[in-house]
């Protein structure tokens, strides 16, 4: 039995169409990630963009001089243990 181009051709599109259909909804999910990650990169610069535009004027922290210690609270210090 012969086969002729034309069956060829159809199975070289069929297994091309099998093909796309296998790969298409990776590419969509990478596609779909990719914009995610944009979209959260762009609101992350936005809110550093807003944290600087409403931050005090002067140092957050006082700078501590030489010779003194940080400020310890008042309250108890409880550690945790092992259940």
């Amino acid at each position: 039995m012969e086969t002729t181009h034309v069956e060829v051709l159809i199975g070289m599109l069929t297994v091309l169409g099998l093909l796309v259909l296998m790969v298409l909804p990776a590419v969509l999910g990478i596609a779909h990630e990719r914009r995610i990650d944009r979209q959260l990169k762009q609101a992350g610069t936005d809110r550093a963009a807003a944290e600087r535009r409403h931050a005090p004027a002067g140092p957050s922290r006082p700078e501590r001089t030489r010779g003194t210690r940080p400020v310890r609270s008042a309250g108890p210090h409880r550690t945790a243990r092992a259940a």
